[in-house]
C-alpha cells in the first residue's frame, strides 16, 4: 500500500496560525496543522521530510526542533515558499548548498567498488551508530544515474586483490549463511529487529574483508556478490523501518557491487526492489521505468521468475498511476511467465517469490484501482502462504481486510483486521503498522459498529505509542 505523496496547497502557508507557528519554529503545530489542511499522515509527512515516523510522532508531541539541517530539510520537503521561510529565517531557496547536496553526492554511481569502499564503510559504520537525528531524505531521481550505469558501464574486470588476510570461498559462504540467517530473523521478526546487527557485521566483518582482504578473481566475485545481497537486505530492513533515504544508499551500494561481481541476476533484484521503494512512495512513473530496467536485465540471466517479478513491478507502477489496461497486461504477461519458469535455479534469495507472494501483488495492484472483489480474491489465495512468513502474513491479512472494507463489510474486515493486529504487536515493521493504520482509518464511517468499536479499541492498546 503505497504512501501517497505529500501535497499541500500554496494558500495554506499564508494562513496567520501556520505563520505564527513558523515564527517561533514549533514544527509541531506545523505537522499537526498540515495534518489536520491536508489529511496526512505522520508516514506521509516523515516520508517528505526525510524524517522516521517516530521522529514525527515526537515532534508533534512536542519535542523540539533546533538544526538548521533539520529545519531545511523540512521547509524542502514541504515546499515552502520563500516567504514563508524567511518567517522560519531560512534563506530562500538556491541560495547556497541545497539540503540534498549530501544526497546526490551520495548517489552518485562510483568508478569501481574499490573507489566507494570508504563511503560504503561509513555508511554501514553509521548506520551502526544512528541517533533520533534527521536521515537523508530519498529522492527518486537519484536512482537515475545508478540504473543507467548498469546497462553502459564497461566490463568491471577482475576482482583480484594482493591483501594481507587470505580469504576464500568458506569466508564467501560464512557472508551468505549470516544473510540467510538474518533474512529469517527479518521475515519473523521485521526490519527492525536485527537492522543494528546486520549494519555492524557490514561494517566489522565484511569490511576488513573487502579493504584487506587477498583472493583471487573468482573468490573476489563471489565475496562481492555475497556482499551485495546482505546490503540488499540492510536495504530492505531500512525501508520497512520507514527510513527510506538509507534504504536508497543500500539500494544504490548493492547495485554497484552486484555490477562489480558481475552478478546479473542480483542486479535484476535491486533494480526490483528500486521499483518497489518508487512505487511505494507514490513515484508511478520512476517505479515502472525502473521495473522496466529489471526485466531487461533478468533477460541476460537464467532465472525466469525474475522476468515474472519485473512485470508484476511494472504492473504495480501502472496501478500506482490508476491505468487500469496496461496493469492487467502486465499481471497476465507476468502470471504467464511463471507459469512456465523452471525454478530448479533460483537463487536462495529467490525462493519468497511463490504463487502467493505473486497473489498478494495482484491484490495490491487491484486494491490500488479500486477493484475490491478482485483484491479479495486474490489476497484470500496470498494467505495460503509460508508460515515462517509472518511479517508477509500481516501484508496480506491487511490487504484482505481493506477489500472487505472497500467493499461496505466492516464486520469482517475487522476480524481479518484483528488477526493481523495479534501478530503486528510483536512485528519491529513501520511498513506493517503503517498499513493497519491505513486499516483503522478506511472503517472511520462505519466507528460506530460494535466490531468496528473493538477494532479501534484493540488497535489504540496494542499500537498506540507505535501511531
Amino acid at each position: 500500500m503505497p504512501l501517497d505523496p505529500l501535497s499541500i496547497p500554496a494558500e495554506f502557508w499564508a494562513r496567520d496560525d501556520v505563520r505564527r507557528a513558523l515564527r517561533t519554529r514549533d514544527i509541531g503545530e506545523v505537522f499537526r496543522l498540515i495534518s489536520q489542511h491536508t489529511g496526512a499522515s505522520q508516514s506521509q509527512l516523515g516520508a517528505a521530510v526525510g524524517l522516521e515516523q517516530g521522529y514525527v510522532s515526537r515532534v508533534i508531541r512536542g519535542r523540539a526542533v533546533t538544526s538548521i539541517e533539520v529545519l531545511e530539510r523540512i521547509a524542502d520537503g514541504c515546499a515552502l515558499p520563500d516567504d514563508a521561510r524567511a518567517a522560519m529565517g531560512l534563506a530562500p531557496r538556491g541560495c547556497g548548498p541545497p539540503a540534498s547536496a549530501d544526497a546526490d553526492r551520495a548517489v552518485a554511481a562510483p568508478g569501481s567498488w574499490r573507489d566507494d569502499l570508504d563511503n560504503l564503510a561509513m555508511l554501514w559504520r553509521g548506520d551502526v551508530n544512528r541517533r533520533d537525528v534527521v536521515r537523508q531524505a530519498f529522492s527518486v531521481a537519484g536512482y537515475t544515474v545508478p540504473a543507467l550505469r548498469w546497462f553502459t558501464a564497461t566490463d568491471p574486470g577482475p576482482v583480484a586483490q594482493a591483501g594481507e588476510r587470505p580469504i576464500g570461498s568458506p569466508d564467501v559462504a560464512t557472508i551468505r549463511e549470516m544473510t540467510a540467517a538474518f533474512r529469517k530473523l527479518d521475515n519473523h521478526f521485521g526490519g527492525g529487529h536485527a537492522r543494528t546487527t546486520v549494519a555492524r557485521y557490514l561494517s566489522v566483518d565484511v569490511v576488513p574483508m573487502l579493504r584487506g582482504g587477498r583472493f583471487d578473481a573468482d573468490t573476489g566475485r563471489g565475496l562481492l556478490s555475497a556482499t551485495a545481497e546482505l546490503t540488499l537486505l540492510a536495504a530492505w530492513q531500512a525501508y520497512d523501518t520507514a527510513d527510506h533515504g538509507t534504504a536508497q544508499r543500500y539500494l544504490i551500494s548493492a547495485l554497484s557491487l552486484a555490477q562489480a561481481a558481475g552478478d546479473q541476476a542480483l542486479g535484476a533484484e535491486i533494480l526490483a526492489a528500486m521499483s518497489h521503494q518508487a512505487a511505494y512512495l507514490g513515484n508511478a512513473t520512476e517505479a515502472v521505468d525502473l521495473a522496466r530496467a529489471a526485466g531487461q536485465a533478468a533477460r541476460v540471466t537464467a532465472v525466469p521468475a525474475l522476468a515474472a517479478e519485473a512485470l508484476v513491478l511494472e504492473a504495480n507502477g501502472y496501478a500506482r498511476a490508476g491505468d487500469a489496461k496496461a496493469c492487467a497486461a502486465a499481471l497476465h504477461r507476468a502470471e504467464r511467465t511463471l507459469d512456465r519458469a523452471d525454478r530448479t535455479g533460483d537463487p536462495q534469495w529467490m525462493t519468497y517469490f511463490d504463487e502467493a507472494y505473486l497473489s498478494a501483488k495482484f491484490g495490491h495492484c487491484f486494491r490500488r484501482l479500486g477493484q475490491a472483489q478482485h483484491a479479495e480474491r486474490f489476497a484470500r489465495r496470498s494467505l495460503e502462504m509460508d508460515s515462517r512468513y509472518v511479517r508477509g502474513r500481516v501484508f496480506n491479512l491487511t490487504l484482505l481486510a481493506t477489500a472487505y472494507a472497500q467493499q461496505g463489510n466492516p464486520e469482517p474486515a475487522c476480524a481479518v483486521g484483528g488477526q493481523a493486529l495479534d501478530l503486528v504487536v510483536n512485528l519491529k515493521s513501520a511498513r506493517a503498522v503503517g498499513y493497519l493504520r491505513d486499516l483503522r482509518h478506511l472503517l472511520i464511517p462505519y466507528r460506530s459498529q460494535p466490531p468496528v468499536r473493538r477494532f479501534t479499541t484493540s488497535f489504540d492498546a496494542k499500537l498506540g505509542r507505535r501511531r
